[in-house]
């Protein structure tokens, strides 16, 4: 569905030269419903972390875009952190300057401008002192959505701005004289730990089917109570499901992991599944919900990968594989998936000694092996096995298959054999065999059956 926010028969020449907002005038869709009534509310924040974010760097910005006469204001996660008395990791900002308009005044200052993947959306980059990057984007207006990709057009107009964004905890502004912006309750909604959309969420997820686990993102990181949702957003969610199968992989995984990996992961996980978003984020029809549970709660306090959780809904690696289609995992974390899904089991005595084996016998980076055996030992429960294993320094084995060719053998399955053989010698020497022990073993064992 294809939404249009503004009718044929007026201009969007005249709507910005009014620049006043009026949804039921403009918005053309027949299943338009309207927006929540905007509410302008004002406040002054004067917090140590507020005053800690003036670096030169923000000096600098600030003064710039005072003197060209352009408004600037910060937005999203750095105000939501401001106000929650936290010291944000970086500051996006917000301008009445078009793309255009700052590009002219970052050249004429000289300032270094960044990759140019963001302007046709309004963003630009930048870097200043070859110390700090600042993204800027132009106040903009969604004027047609296909659920996945916007049309914009930019506009000066703050409320008009904070009107499309997707949740009142990501719609306000805050600016740099301490001013907050705040148009539909953010603060409130931030003060009481909810997270809500932007008006009618049925609508809002409509625009953009990826704010579906957005939402969730933010209820993860934001609520303080596991499963508490308003059933208007719920039933929203359940209806608009389907529309997450037209979203890329990419940009699914990107939501789903920080999910995973943040507070109440098994309760949104399972509300998410029972909502019906499984089947079009690449899960199987019939999850396995009870080992996911189980290594949620078994795991909760080791912070597993977000991978080790999510495999735990999973069964065979040809699940693996058709999830690893859907999402487009990284190289290490589809090998990773695959670890667990064939490890998840290992057992042994001593206990570390399977793993031990398991790394050195990895045709993948030691390293890698090591950590993910690290997550089977989360997977399971494991917290005294995994803190061993986690603070082990990987030995290097003392020989290699270059030194076994001056000894005279060839490359080749037997040369594999013997080298495998001696690796589990090593292994069971707690790793004390020296190179020329090991080799004395390969020269008294080489015409028996010892190796």
């Amino acid at each position: 569905m294809k939404i249009n926010y503004y009718p044929k028969i007026f201009s969007v020449r005249k709507l910005f030269l009014t620049n006043y907002y009026q949804p039921k005038i403009w918005v053309r869709a027949s299943s338009y419903k309207p927006r929540s009534e905007s509410k302008l509310v004002m406040m002054k924040l004067d917090t140590p972390q507020f005053k800690a974010i003036f670096t030169p760097e923000v000096n600098i910005l600030s003064e710039l875009f005072q003197k060209h006469g352009y408004g600037l204001r910060m937005a999203g996660g750095a105000v939501r952190d401001l106000l929650m008395d936290k010291q944000p990791d970086d500051i996006d900002f917000a301008t009445t300057a078009t793309p255009d308009e700052m590009k002219r005044m970052f050249q004429a200052e000289g300032i270094r401008m960044l990759h140019r993947k963001g302007e046709a959306h309004g963003t630009v980059t930048i870097r200043l002192n070859d110390k700090q990057n600042f993204e800027i984007t132009t106040l903009r207006i969604d004027m047609t959505t296909d659920g996945r990709h916007a049309e914009v057009k930019f506009t000066t107009n703050w409320e008009l701005d904070a009107g499309r964004r997707d949740l009142t905890i990501n719609a306000m502004f805050l600016d740099l004289e301490g001013n907050l912006f705040d148009y539909f309750n953010g603060k409130g909604d931030l003060d009481n730990r909810q997270v809500r959309f932007v008006g009618d969420p049925d609508y809002r997820i409509q625009e953009d089917y990826l704010r579906i686990l957005r939402y969730f993102r933010f209820y993860g990181r934001i609520a303080i109570h596991p499963d508490d949702h308003e059933a208007e957003t719920l039933e929203a969610i359940r209806k608009n499901a389907e529309g997450l199968g037209r979203i890329s992989g990419e940009r699914v995984w990107m939501e789903l992991k920080k999910i995973l990996s943040g507070n109440y992961a098994k309760e949104i996980m399972l509300r998410m599944l029972d909502l019906g978003v499984g089947p079009y984020i690449g899960l199987p029809g019939n999850p396995n919900l009870e080992e996911f549970k189980d290594v949620c709660d078994r795991a909760q306090a080791l912070k597993p990968h977000s991978i080790t959780r999510l495999t735990s809904l999973l069964r065979t690696e040809e699940e693996v594989t058709a999830l690893h289609s859907r999402l487009k995992f990284s190289k290490y974390e589809r090998d990773l998936a695959l670890f667990i899904i064939n490890n998840k089991n290992v057992t042994g005595h001593p206990p570390l000694q399977p793993f031990i084996i398991l790394i050195f016998d990895s045709k993948n980076k030691v390293s890698d092996t090591h950590e993910w055996c690290c997550e089977i030992l989360k997977y399971q429960g494991a917290v005294c096995l995994f803190k061993e294993l986690s603070q082990w320094k990987i030995p290097k084995f003392p020989l290699s298959g270059h030194i076994l060719i001056e000894k005279g053998f060839k490359p080749g399955p037997k040369m594999t054999e013997i080298m495998t053989s001696l690796k589990t010698l090593w292994i069971e020497s707690n790793f004390k065999m020296t190179k020329e022990e090991l080799l004395d073993s390969v020269d008294k064992n080489i015409h028996g059956d010892g190796l």
